[in-house]
Formats: structure tokens, sequence, C-alpha cells
């Protein structure tokens, strides 16, 4: 057996935040956990007792506790954790109050400010103060179409103060790819920049905004804040104002947080978009500070004072997680722009000049800094920074060798496993065990994260399905518009009886870790971003020449690409015009990362009896692997015509 990656030092696991949390369970519970495993057997066989500790080990600030801990326990979906208790997101994000730094931005080169724990503060209390004066109320929809800037923070705490639901996304996206989502929870209040930097260029935000506006009747207000100009011209946007002119009049003093139930939605964030429009989950106030901070304190050992970045925009769940880095009093470090821009190093720049304790990134970033020649381990000094977390994409193996060889040698890397769909994690790090090559260390504390074959057994040391078959605090309350909870059920509970499915092709290990082997639907995951199939087909099915169209991820260089095969009108061939004509459509109207590496004609595409295409089994072909249910196909023959594509071989 090879050796360890890295292994935390007898110092490290005594200071740990995890080790002193277990002795509190042994005193208070008079119960003996020897090791890991054990912990995390009691965080799901005693769930009551875990959330309880949990919740004052993280001194949760709230009205009230309440006595109940668990109701309904057995059901899942259907589980009500802390049903009596009362309390505000926000609060508990905004609980230090002094003149260290609260937040520190960098965009690219452009622009650097930073922020005190008191301008956060009172910055979120001006706008807390505006937005009641504009009739939000508790239930109402913000929104964001916004880089990774304080502002989306500010906002984002202000609405939580009031009991208002944050939803956003990042300011790549097109117009149809946001009135996908916003046109679904219809906003009252809409937050925007007026553009963002990319590769070293201003990119408007300010004329889609105004496209947008055209078809979301319920926003009544735009609030712009500058980035690109110090004082942008709203006028071409309907019901626009700068936000220096929508806080006017509206001095800094004590927020006045609404009390509300554990269960008050807090976010909308949404799925891929596979069948349709994306689908919007809405997730809890207490459910998500909950997982939030069991997942940063224990599994990070963050603690008060440390500073930590995660590289994301406003669009992926980690934005939300990163937020929540407020609540264990730590300096939050936000990056926007492209993280190559002038070079490679602009992370790990960032990382020395900031002295970043925790560096959050992605899988396919960690491949894209190999691959560039740089070796940080070299030109970067590094000292701070302690823990790398991976997540996006499965961390391959070599991926692990470049961290410690040409990153930093003692470093907690620790590749990480969860998604949208809870808001946080099932399986990742854990500091007081070693960091195994390929492997995530274990599962996340208060999940019963477990691994089945296709009949509902558990397995291990053998490829399965990940699932959870205990409930926890950051299932989502449901999807919005979807008042009886069917597609909710249909989305994680049908395939496995009272067991949430995640669609993750997984196997436990020997250490009793985690392999993670990719998405086992039809989900793309280029870059390590989920997204979906029909938000792409909804753009190219547009084009006169394209009938039809399918399209699949396909594994490539340690990565997804996107591969698209259209249809067209009789007597057309595929050029080079229309290829480019269909990437670009693409890119403007969905994001860059749904826009598709290959375009590949075909003459038919496989459907099933019902007559829906069937992109896994598609998948299946390109991929060289056998196509097992061909009596579910209606034209199976058509699978042929996607076996062996030249233009789609290693050579490509």
């Amino acid at each position: 057996m090879s050796d360890p990656l890295w292994q935390p030092s007898a110092e490290q696991i005594a200071a740990a935040n995890l080790t002193r949390f277990t002795r509190q369970l042994e005193e208070n519970w008079g119960v003996e956990l020897a090791d890991y495993a054990a912990l995390h057997r009691f965080s799901i066989e005693e769930m009551e007792k875990f959330w309880t500790s949990l919740w004052d080990f993280s001194q949760v600030v709230s009205e009230t506790r309440g006595e109940r801990v668990l109701v309904d326990g057995d059901r899942m979906p259907g589980a009500r954790f802390f049903p009596d208790a009362r309390l505000n997101f926000a609060e508990n994000l905004l609980r230090r109050r002094d003149d260290s730094m609260a937040i520190v931005f960098r965009a690219e080169d452009k622009v650097e400010r930073q922020l005190s724990w008191n301008d956060l503060y009172n910055s979120v209390s001006r706008m807390t103060k505006a937005l009641r004066a504009a009739g939000v109320v508790a239930g109402d929809r913000c929104a964001g179409f916004t880089p990774n800037a304080p502002e989306a923070l500010i906002a984002m705490l202000a609405a939580a103060s009031i009991g208002a639901v944050w939803t956003s996304c990042s300011p790549d996206f097109g117009v149809q790819g946001v009135l996908d989502r916003f046109g679904q929870v219809e906003p009252k209040v809409l937050f925007t920049a007026d553009g963002y930097f990319y590769n070293g260029q201003a990119h408007d935000s300010l004329a889609r905004m105004a496209e947008v506006m055209a078809d979301l009747p319920t926003v009544e207000h735009v609030v712009v804040f500058p980035l690109i100009d110090e004082a942008p011209d709203v006028s071409g946007v309907p019901k626009a104002a700068r936000w220096d002119d929508f806080v006017a009049g509206h001095a800094p003093g004590e927020i006045a947080f609404e009390s509300l139930p554990f269960s008050h939605p807090i976010y909308i964030l949404y799925s891929s978009g596979t069948t349709g429009v994306p689908k919007c989950i809405v997730h809890s106030a207490g459910g998500t500070l909950l997982k939030h901070l069991s997942e940063q304190q224990l599994h990070c050992d963050l603690k008060p004072g440390e500073r930590a970045c995660y590289f994301t925009t406003c669009g992926w769940m980690m934005w939300n997680w990163l937020a929540s880095f407020l609540a264990s009093e730590l300096t939050v470090l936000l990056y926007d722009g492209s993280p190559f821009h002038p070079g490679p190093e602009a992370l790990f720049d960032f990382a020395d000049a900031t002295g970043m304790n925790l560096f959050g990134t992605s899988a396919k970033y960690i491949d894209a800094v190999a691959k560039s020649g740089l070796r940080p381990a070299e030109s970067h000094d590094l000292s701070t920074v302690r823990l790398m977390t991976s997540t996006g994409s499965p961390l391959a193996p070599e991926g692990f060798d470049f961290v410690y060889e040409h990153i930093k040698r003692d470093i907690h890397l620790a590749s990480v496993s969860g998604g949208t769909d809870l808001i946080g994690c099932f399986a990742g790090g854990v500091p007081t065990l070693p960091v195994w090559r390929g492997e995530l260390q274990g599962p996340i504390l208060g999940t019963a994260t477990d691994v089945f074959d296709d009949q509902g057994n558990p397995i291990v040391g053998v490829k399965g399905e990940l699932v959870c078959t205990k409930p926890f605090p950051s299932m989502p309350i449901g999807f919005w518009n979807d008042p009886g909870g069917e597609r909710y059920f249909d989305a994680y509970y049908a395939r496995y009886a009272d067991v949430w499915h995640h669609g993750d092709f997984v196997e436990w290990t020997e250490h009793g870790g985690m392999i993670i082997h990719g998405r086992s639907d039809a989900t793309l995951n280029p870059g390590g971003v989920r997204i979906g199939t029909a938000e792409i087909y909804r753009q190219v099915e547009q084009f006169d020449e394209v009938v039809e169209a399918i399209c699949i991820g396909q594994a490539w260089q340690g990565d997804t690409r996107v591969v698209l095969f259209v249809i067209l009108r009789a007597g057309l061939v595929l050029d080079d015009d229309l290829v480019d004509r269909i990437r670009k459509r693409v890119r403007q109207e969905c994001s860059p990362r749904h826009m598709p590496a290959k375009v590949v004609q075909v003459a038919d595409i496989p459907r099933t009896q019902s007559g829906k295409i069937t992109e896994l089994a598609v998948r299946d072909v390109v991929h060289g692997r056998e196509v097992e249910n061909l009596e579910a196909l209606a034209n199976p023959e058509a699978l042929e015509l996607y076996r062996d594509i030249e233009e789609l071989q290693a050579t490509s």
C-alpha cells in the first residue's frame, strides 16, 4: 500500500475544531468516539444530539431554538429540523462588528477594495432600510445579476435581514439564461453591476439588463452598482437607480432583523435544466446555516480571524457557501474575473497578498494551472495557505500529485462533492485524517452518505450510486412552483424509496474515503459547472437550418466537453459558418460554459418508445460502452451513427 500524500501532525489534530467538538460530544452525552468513523456514526444515529451540539458549538444566534429538534425523522422527504426555532440568517453572518477586515475584493488587476466589519454592517443597514422603503417584505424575492463583488453580499444580507429570498446568477449569462431563472421566481428588486472584467476586458451588463427587464414585469426596482465606471449611465434600463441614489437618505444604524422560522426560505438555486427550464431549488435559512457551519468549522477547521477564498461566480452554489464564511467571523476574500489574467499566477498572487488560509477552487482550475507550466511552489510563498479545497468535478489522481509536488507539500487538500441540491457536501475533507491520492477523505458529518447498487443494496469497493439514507437539515424546502411536491420527489426520491438519490457514480475505498467517477445522469459538467441540455436545445433549434439536436458530455482530457449533434434540413451540410453561429448563440444566450466544443451533423437521433430523445444511450456509444436497454428504444439502429466518429477521437 502506498503512503498517504499528507498526514496531519499530532499538534494539528489536537488543535482542530473537530477534536474539540468530539470531546464535547463525549462529555455531554457520555459516549466514546474513538475515531472519525465512530463520530460519523454518532452524527447519523443520534441526529438530534449531533445537531443540537453543533448549534451550541457554533454559537448560532437565535431568538429561540425550541425544545423539538427533529419531527417526522423517519420521513424523507418530510422530516423537519428545529420546527420551533426562530432566527435570522443575516444576523448570524453579521455577528462581528469592529474595524478588522470583513471583505477583501479584487477584480483581476482592475479593482481592489476592502470593507471592515463595521463598514459591512453599515452598508447592509442602509440597504435594508432602502429595501423596506421600497416595499420589500419577508417572502419577496431579490435577485442579483452580479459579479462576485462586495455589493452582492451586501444585497443578499440586506434581503435576508428582512426575510426576503435571494437568488442570483453570474453576469456572463445571456438574456434567455437569466429569464429562464428569474422569470420563474418573479423578483421584486434586481441588483446588477454596470459590468464586469474578464481577461482584462470590460464587459457591459446594462444592455442585457434592459432586455431582461422587458420580460420581468414583477421587478419594481433595478439597483446598479459601479464596477466599470464610477458613475454609470443607467437611463437605458427601466426602473433603474444607481446604488448610492437608492440608499440616499437612509443613515446607517441598528438593523431590525426579522425573527423567522428555521425553515424560512433564504435562497433559490437552479438545477441544470436538463429536461426543461431549470428547476428552482428552495433552501431554508436554518438548514443552510447549520450545514455550512458544520462543514466550514469542523471539516475545514476554520477559526475566527482566518482568511478564506473560494473562486466562484454568483451563479454557482459555492458563492452561497462562501457567503457563510462570515458566520464564522472569517475575512472573506472575493475574486472576480479570469483566474488567468494577467497570467496563471493571478490567484496565487492574491493568496500571498491577502494571507489566504483557505484556497477554494475547482479541479479544472488545478488542471489548468498544471498545463500552464506555472509551479507555485517555486514562484510563490503560500506560507499562510493551509487548506486547498477542490470541487465542481472529480479531482484526478494526477491533480492530487500536482498540488503536493508543485503547489505546496504541507497542505490539507480536500476534494469535496455535493451540490446545488443540498447547498453543501456529502463527502469531503476531514482535517484529522490522512489524504490519499484520488480520494475524498470521508462522508460529511450529519449526512448518511452511502453507495447503492441498482437494486438499492449498500455496496463497498465497487462503483454505484451515491445516496443519503437519512434526512439532514439542508434538504431543500422544495421546488418553486411545485405545490404538491411531485417534481421535488421525482428529482431525488423516486429511484429508491425513502432515500435521497444524488446522481453521482461513486465507490467507497479501503480507507473509508470515496472516489467520484462522475455524474450518472445526462447532466453536462464542462469545467466542473453543471449545465443542462435543454437550455442548449432551446437556442440551437431556433436556427432555421437545424431540425433537431442532441447534446452530451464527452469525457475529455480529465474534464468533460460539450458535444452537440444536429440534424439539418434536407440537402444542407454543416459548415464552419453554421458551427460558429451556433456556438456564438449558445455562448451569448446561455453562458460560455454551455458552448459546444464540437458540433457534428447526424442523420437521426435515437429516441425511446414514448418519443423522447435518449442522451444517455448516445453518451454510452460515444464512450464505447454497450447500451443495455436497447428494447426501450424505438429506433436502436440510430445509435450506430454515433459509434467511432472520427472527429471525436483522441486526435481531435
